[in-house]
């Protein structure tokens, strides 16, 4: 068994602060956690960085830890821990924890084999809790998906994280991101993230299908028309049919939200609402069309079927 230099793991110096360390812990934790590093040694990295900020994270450990370094050992050194080792697992320790996290020989051989020592009791796992927060998201990436920075604080620091945002999720839905809650020896727990997503200036969402409210001119409605209209994938053509009223919803089906955690990503709807504008009469000519129009049209009503 060879012996582990854990302020080496963290890049800290022996003398560091607790907040330092701390600091280093999650650092390293982001950059080799396996969901995030591309590296082919990720997950034994980010195991040993647990390991390492679990035995100086606890004064106790840290304590016991450092007496053994000022009696001469140094990372790879073969190791056993010295007769009268008195340290154990500390109150509280649970090894099948560590054993559960991927602790190593040398982490257990210290802290992990007081069972039966005056003293030495076994606790509860010790799995790091979970955080929730809250990530705004716009509507084209829940369509589409995308990747979104979220910024957290946490025990007076910040920390970044670079999130996948999965296409078609909803508001109230939750992203799980393994391991990147609070640290614990059983390793860390989980980061939740609740999805809101942002009102839109153009779109309302009803479900998955979405809403879209079109201006049209009285003459397209009159008489059906070709447009380009929006959607969240680009612009489509649309036809307005004939005699279309205010209010009136055309269909384009597949252009809402993808179904959330769907094999087919099954899509929901559009639904394009036809509302008439009517352009102001400000010139004289424009006074005198509409005038002509009213005489055209002197036998309709409106508000006949009042």
């Amino acid at each position: 068994m060879k012996f582990k230099d854990y302020y080496e793991v963290l890049g800290v110096a022996e003398t560091a602060e607790a907040d330092a360390i701390k600091s280093a812990y999650r650092r390293l934790a982001r950059k080799y956690h396996p969901d995030v590093s591309k590296e082919k040694d990720a997950e034994d990295r980010f195991k040993a960085v647990n390991e390492a900020y679990e035995a100086l994270r606890d004064p106790d450990k840290r304590k016991a830890y450092d007496e053994l370094k000022r009696n001469g050992f140094r990372a790879g050194d073969d190791f056993r821990p010295p007769p009268g080792w008195a340290q154990g697992a500390a109150p509280g320790f649970d090894p099948d924890a560590a054993h559960a996290a991927g602790f190593s020989d040398f982490f257990e051989s210290l802290f992990g084999n007081a069972q039966g020592r005056p003293g030495a009791r076994r606790g509860p796992s010790r799995r790091g809790a979970d955080i929730s927060a809250r990530l705004r998201i716009d509507l084209e990436t829940a369509y589409a998906g995308g990747k979104q920075r979220v910024s957290l604080n946490q025990h007076g620091s910040t920390r970044a994280l670079d999130v996948k945002i999965p296409a078609g999720v909803e508001s109230g839905q939750s992203i799980r991101l393994s391991g990147q809650g609070e640290p614990g020896a059983a390793g860390p727990g989980d980061l939740l993230l609740e999805i809101e997503i942002a009102p839109h200036p153009k779109f309302v969402l009803d479900g998955r299908n979405v809403v879209l409210k079109l201006p049209i001119s009285p003459w397209e409605a009159a008489l059906g028309a070709e447009i380009e209209v929006p959607t969240l994938a680009g612009a489509v053509g649309l036809k307005i049919p004939p005699a279309a009223q205010s209010g009136k919803k055309l269909r384009l089906k597949g252009r809402g939200l993808p179904a959330f955690g769907s094999a087919h990503q099954a899509h929901g709807d559009q639904f394009v609402v036809l509302e008439i504008q009517t352009p102001p009469a400000s010139s004289e000519a424009e006074r005198r069309g509409y005038e002509q129009l009213r005489k055209l049209f002197a036998d309709f009503n409106p508000r006949g079927h009042h």
